[in-house]
């Protein structure tokens, strides 16, 4: 039995490298699950693993909790899917983007195949480099709190209406108000200058001939 060494590196961020060491035989559920022990990221995320060619270009997909559509056409699943059955080059590439709703995309490259070590327990990461970038929407909760990290939605937490504040009471005091009463009159001025250049008006809109009615 082999044992494939993986090295992973994510798309945008070239500094951060994860050397990860897995058994032929062990499934790409169990390089999902070992890529996320070391980033610190929640795995349960949908997520997918795609053939790839030296230039990154995707081919077959290999998922984890797919979408319904995904699996009705019935997709390969990480879990059950042996890594050794789509390795075809000794520098096997995948493209794999984590978490579809906020995704980060991985380079995954095949980089040595070594000999099995006895009792040595497989995945295991052999190399770290630099520090997983943070989640998009994800806050961190202050050290020693012992609450969680989780995600925000900043858009929809925002709150745009204006703050009371000592000097402005409400929005009269910005000019709003008498900016609005100010255009008002002057439509109202426009209009009755307009009647005054007539003597008469049409009954069929307005209901007189008398402009004094107005």
């Amino acid at each position: 039995m082999a044992v494939y060494r993986f090295r992973i590196s994510f798309e945008d961020y070239d500094d951060v490298i994860r050397e990860i060491d897995i058994k032929s035989t062990q499934t790409f559920e169990d390089l999902h699950l070992a890529i996320h022990k070391s980033t610190g990221y929640n795995p349960e995320k949908s997520s997918s693993f795609y053939i790839s060619n030296d230039q990154w270009i995707k081919g077959d997909e290999i998922s984890y909790l797919p979408s319904q559509r995904k699996l009705s056409q019935g997709i390969t699943l990480m879990s059950g899917t042996k890594l050794n059955k789509f390795i075809d080059d000794p520098h096997q590439k995948f493209y794999y983007t984590y978490n579809f709703e906020r995704p980060f995309d991985f380079h995954v490259e095949l980089i040595k195949i070594l000999d099995l070590e006895a009792g040595k327990e497989y995945p295991s990461l052999f190399r770290s480099a630099g520090e997983a970038p943070k989640p998009a929407g994800t806050i961190v909760a202050p050290a020693g709190s012992g609450e969680e990290p989780e995600d925000f939605d900043f858009l929809n937490e925002m709150d745009y209406a204006p703050e009371d504040t000592d000097d402005l009471e409400n929005v009269e005091d910005l000019g709003i108000a008498d900016h609005g009463q100010e255009e008002e009159q002057e439509e109202k001025d426009e209009f009755m200058d307009e009647f005054s250049d007539n003597d008469t008006y049409d009954s069929e809109d307005y209901g007189t001939n008398n402009k004094d009615d107005y």
